[in-house]
């Protein structure tokens, strides 16, 4: 395997987990930690990636706090398409000329139709957006799922998006993406970051039941 193939795939799990650590970016790879250090180094110093700044004390035992990494914009953009200054261009063009909205809106339901068939109706609230997030995962997003404070919400978390740089010249598709998901899991979710907006993630926080009724 190549090197640059080994960087590519630290990156890219940085960008879908992050923050993680050395010592979990060599177990998930099945590399030395040495390995995964000389990468973190080289994808710090291009700017790819960066520390982790946790807010508050965080105890980790004996010894100095384990350092965490996220991947910064300019990682994002180097795993995004080559092609997309082209659709970005397109966009631009869309916004000053007209059809832009039918445009995302049109998309945004082809991307609802393709990920819907993956997510099984009769399944619980959980198990669905475990479904979505797989799904997404094979439409080439970054994704993963946490859980939310005290049981009652989950967090979809997009950690690479392959159209973020058009979601950046058009916040719309963003918008546009978060109602699908809402219509695919029959349940209102609320984008709390995005990738287009400067954040390290994308995170939608989904309900799984009203306080005092965990969904079982």
């Amino acid at each position: 395997m190549s090197t640059d193939t080994t960087r590519d795939r630290v990156l890219g799990l940085i960008a879908s987990s992050g923050p993680i650590t050395a010592a979990s970016l060599a177990r998930e790879l099945g590399v030395t930690s040495a390995g995964v250090r000389r990468h973190l180094t080289a994808l710090t110093d291009v700017g790819f990636i960066t520390e982790h700044d946790q807010a508050g004390p965080v105890n980790r035992g004996r010894g100095r706090p384990s350092r965490s990494y996220v991947a910064t914009n300019q990682g994002q953009h180097a795993l995004a398409s080559a092609y997309t200054g082209v659709a970005v261009d397109a966009l631009a063009f869309m916004r000053e000329h007209g059809g832009l909205e039918e445009f995302v809106e049109a998309k945004s339901a082809e991307l609802e139709k393709t990920l819907a068939v993956s997510v099984p109706a009769d399944g619980t609230l959980g198990e669905r957006v475990d479904a979505l997030s797989k799904a997404l995962g094979e439409q080439g997003y970054a994704t993963s799922v946490r859980p939310g404070p005290g049981g009652y919400t989950v967090q979809l978390c997009q950690g690479h998006c392959p159209v973020q740089s058009i979601a950046e010249a058009a916040p719309e598709w963003c918008e546009a993406e978060a109602r699908a998901f809402s219509r695919i899991l029959d349940v209102h979710v609320q984008r709390l970051s995005t990738l287009a907006g400067g954040a390290h993630v994308c995170t939608t926080t989904i309900p799984l039941a009203v306080a005092g009724t965990k969904e079982g």
